[in-house]
């Protein structure tokens, strides 16, 4: 007899913080049929919302609500809805917005690449050069920043800001956002790092509703989209980014040095030393950073050996979850049936 097989989970999460307005309209556009008759919960995390976002959640249909007590930022809500999708068993976790940017009709083109076991991570391209409410210095300016996250992570992608995304399981147990600002570049650097497969769909984006909360002002967002990949970049791969820091001290160093070889020789060096003396503080200086790169590469080391004993420990909470659920599914005698497992967090 042939086992049963099981119809993957896939676990819509959406981060929210006062979406009352738009939330109704992202969960009644978000489809119910998906690729591989695969089944579909949605999973909304109310991030301290004061305008009763998780109602309004509840009565527009969500699964599940999961709340903070207060606002802890887009990346934190991401990582609860990570780890909510996780518990209840997703086989592929999509993550989009409340403020329906995003054309929720795409998600099966979005899971469809992890489902047929050709990807690790899709991102939606929202293509924007194309977008008609993108000034044109956004535009470029996201193009541009899309160039340095392929970069910096070695994945090509070709909208790294977009947060409209699909996870394998495998892609989600192993992603760790420290950033406390957006998770959407560091886990392209992280994608990176651990070889994950990453593709890009385009899809076209719907209207704006209402300005965006992530970027109050252009200079703010590019200052902390800068510093978040800068980080995430000299956290996986310190030596590169402290190599390249130190050869431009010890360059300039270099070249104060020939210099004074230079007027040494025609000139007898004299008048000279203080570029001498430059030079040598300046060589010192790249020297040590250097040595910073390669400690901090020794550092980085142990960092991949604690987030492979964190993997572990997350795939084996995975495991006892998964046998708890179907513990509770089994009828008891009497045919009384426990109460279901809810997610992680705190249900609202």
């Amino acid at each position: 007899m042939r086992p049963r097989r099981t119809r993957p989970l896939v676990v819509v999460q959406i981060p929210c913080y006062n979406e009352a307005a738009t939330l109704p309209l992202v969960l009644a556009s978000i489809p119910r049929r998906l690729p591989g008759r695969a089944r579909l919960r949605v999973v909304v995390v109310d991030d301290g919302s004061t305008d009763g976002t998780a109602a309004v959640a509840r009565r527009a249909g969500a699964d599940l609500v999961v709340r903070h007590t207060r606002n802890r930022g887009l990346a934190a809500a991401f990582q609860t809805g990570l780890a909510t999708a996780l518990r209840l068993g997703a086989d592929v976790i999509v993550n989009t917005d409340g403020d329906n940017q995003y054309p929720q009709a795409d998600i099966p083109r979005l899971v469809a690449p992890i489902l047929a076991g050709a990807a690790d991570v899709v991102v939606a391209d929202r293509q924007p050069a194309r977008v008609a409410h993108f000034s044109p210095l956004k535009r470029r300016l996201q193009q541009l920043g899309s160039a340095v996250a392929r970069l910096a992570s070695g994945v090509p992608v070709r909208d790294a800001p977009s947060g409209f995304r699909a996870y394998s399981r495998e892609a989600a147990l192993r992603l760790f956002v420290h950033s406390s600002y957006s998770y959407t570049l560091e886990t392209l650097v992280q994608a990176g790092a651990q070889r994950l497969q990453v593709v890009s769909v385009p899809v076209a984006v719907n209207p704006p509703l209402r300005a965006s909360r992530l970027m109050s002002s252009l200079p703010s967002y590019l200052l902390h989209s800068g510093v978040t990949m800068l980080r995430a970049f000299a956290t996986y791969r310190p030596l590169a980014v402290f190599t390249a820091v130190g050869a431009l001290f010890l360059a300039v160093g270099t070249a104060g040095v020939l210099r004074f070889l230079y007027f040494f020789v025609t000139e007898g060096g004299a008048g000279h030393v203080q570029s001498l003396v430059l030079a040598g503080t300046l060589w010192s200086v790249g020297v040590m950073i250097v040595l910073g790169g390669l400690q901090a590469d020794l550092t980085a080391a142990n960092r991949r050996l604690a987030e492979e004993a964190l993997y572990e420990l997350r795939r084996a909470a995975c495991a006892l979850a998964s046998r708890e659920r179907r513990r509770r599914r089994r009828p008891r005698r009497g045919g009384r049936v426990p109460a279901p497992l809810v997610g992680a967090g705190r249900p609202g």
